[in-house]
């Protein structure tokens, strides 16, 4: 169909400031950082760019600021080959930005962001038309109005709904509802059962609807629920640097074999493997990996 898309994304899109130290200091203290990274971030615009790379055709919906940070937004996932004219510019507003501090002895990262400070897009500031030509509607809920009506309008035109539901917030187990495939951090988990195993959460989610569940856990893998088939799994073995946007690229990895028909475990494998390798270096985006790298693609390379 003219016109049409593979994946359609709504959500949260930032410039990351990144930076290395050797550990966390205490309050009132100094610390000397190094290896400065400045690039752009968000869950829903790194698993874009990943999948432009890879070479899906993408758009994004969402929100910046007229500010400078803006418009490096703009243009970097213009560069990128993704279809900006869904990203709403609020005047005299500031876009979303964050500070990360990556410990790479100790493979951790923390992460300070401010919201951006303009309104969230509208349920009818989204492109629907160009929504329900897409093959994949991708979003992390950030914006709860309008990431339900885009997913009622994603699942009734038969469209793909992936969520990212990093953390428990408004709207999300909504989003559950609407969506094909429910994919969270442990943060979401933990806050929608205190205290129950992580698969277990997949079993109680997989109820409200979605096909596939699944929770990812860092370094101790993932676990995962596709039509009551339980999945764990080990992550690849790594020494971090900064685990900042592997859990965006685990959801680009999974988009990235639901476009291309795998089964449920070669998707989250390589999502699995394709977050190992982002975290090798600083930012969620410069060391997104070929896909060709991947030994399930080629069962000459070793994985490690």
């Amino acid at each position: 169909m003219a016109g049409a898309i593979q994946v359609f994304g709504l959500g949260q899109c930032c410039i990351d400031y990144l930076g290395r130290i050797e550990s966390f200091p205490p309050p009132d203290s100094k610390c000397e950082f190094s290896g400065l990274v400045v690039q752009g971030g968000g869950p829903v615009a790194t698993a874009l760019v990943a999948l432009a790379r890879w070479g899906s055709s993408c758009a994004i919906a969402g929100v910046v600021g007229d500010d400078d940070f803006g418009s490096l937004i703009r243009q970097e996932l213009e560069q990128e080959g993704i279809d900006i004219e869904g990203l709403r510019v609020r005047e005299d507003r500031d876009s979303q930005f964050s500070f990360v501090v990556a410990e790479p002895g100790l493979g951790r990262r923390t992460l300070f962001w401010r919201r951006p400070t303009g309104s969230p897009p509208t349920a009818d500031e989204v492109d629907h038309d160009l929504l329900r030509r897409s093959e994949v509607f991708y979003t992390d809920g950030i914006f709860p109005e309008a990431s339900l009506a885009a997913a009622k309008t994603a699942k009734d035109a038969g469209v793909q709904v992936v969520v990212d539901a990093g953390s428990l917030r408004e709207g999300r187990l909504e989003l559950a509802s609407l969506s094909h495939h429910f994919i969270t951090g442990e943060d979401f988990a933990s806050s929608f059962a205190k205290g129950v195993y992580p698969i277990e959460v997949c079993h109680r989610l997989a109820e409200m609807g979605p096909t596939v569940v699944g929770v990812t856990l860092g370094e101790r893998g993932y676990v995962a629920v596709a039509e009551g088939i339980e999945i764990e799994r080990p992550a690849y073995p790594v020494e971090a640097v900064d685990t900042t946007g592997c859990g965006d690229i685990f959801h680009a990895g999974y988009t990235y074999g639901l476009l291309r028909g795998w089964n449920v475990e070669k998707r989250l494998d390589f999502g699995a493997w394709a977050a190992s390798r982002v975290a090798l270096k600083l930012g969620g985006r410069t060391a997104i990996p070929a896909p060709e790298e991947w030994s399930g693609l080629n069962p000459t390379k070793p994985s490690g």
